[in-house]
C-alpha cells in the first residue's frame, strides 16, 4: 500500500500540475506563516482564524498544509499526502467562508468577500494529483522502485493477474519473419 501511495510515473502533465499548485501555495502559505508578500505572519493568522471560530491547532495544520505541502509538491516528495492536505484546506475554506459569497472572485470590490472559483481550481489540481501522483521527478520514480526488496508488481493487461511474469514470451519465426508469440504458461509462484 505504501508503494502504491508513493508510486508515480513520468507524466509531464502531472509535473506541471504539481509545480503550479506548489508554487501558488508556497506564496499563499508564506503569507500566513512568514508574513511575506503582504501577509501577517503566524501569530496574526492564528488570532484571525480564532476570531472566525477555528481552534489554534487547526490553524497550525492549515499553515502546515499550505506551506509544508507546497514545499513537498515543489520538491516532488509525498505528492499525494501534500495534495490531500491542500484539498482539506481548500474544502474547508470553500465551505466555511467562501460559499456564502458566491462563485466569482471580488474583482470590482462590490462583494463582501471573495468567491470560491479559486478554491475549485485548487481542489481540481489537488484531487488530480492525489489520483495521478506527482509525475516526472528525477528522484521519486527511481528511489521508490529501488527502495524496496521486491519489485513493484503490476497487473497483467491480458488477464489482470498480479504477477507480470506468468506469461512466457518466446521468439518464433514464421517463413523468415520474426514475430513474438505469447505462450500462456502459468508460473509456479
Amino acid at each position: 500500500m505504501l508503494r502504491r501511495f508513493l508510486h508515480t510515473d513520468n507524466d509531464p502533465a502531472a509535473l506541471i500540475m504539481r509545480l503550479v499548485l506548489g508554487l501558488v501555495f508556497f506564496a499563499h502559505g508564506a503569507q500566513k506563516v512568514l508574513g511575506w508578500w503582504g501577509g501577517y505572519g503566524a501569530s496574526a493568522t492564528i488570532q484571525f482564524f480564532a476570531k472566525m471560530g477555528l481552534p489554534p491547532v487547526l490553524t497550525v495544520l492549515v499553515m502546515a498544509a499550505e506551506l509544508g505541502g507546497a514545499l513537498l509538491l515543489i520538491v516532488g516528495f509525498l505528492t499525494r499526502f501534500a495534495a490531500f492536505g491542500i484539498t482539506c484546506v481548500m474544502a474547508g475554506a470553500l465551505l466555511m467562508v467562501h460559499a456564502k459569497v458566491g462563485f466569482f472572485m471580488n474583482w470590482s470590490g462590490a462583494q463582501k468577500g471573495e468567491g470560491f472559483e479559486y478554491h475549485v481550481l485548487a481542489l481540481g489540481l489537488a484531487i488530480a494529483l492525489m489520483i495521478k501522483g506527482g509525475g516526472r521527478c528525477p528522484w521519486t520514480a527511481r528511489s521508490v522502485a529501488t527502495s524496496s526488496r521486491a519489485p513493484l508488481r503490476r497487473r497483467c493487461p491480458g488477464c489482470d493477474q498480479q504477477q507480470p511474469d506468468h506469461h512466457t514470451i518466446a521468439n518464433s519465426s514464421r517463413q523468415g519473419a520474426s514475430s513474438w508469440k505469447v505462450l500462456l504458461t502459468p508460473s509456479r509462484t
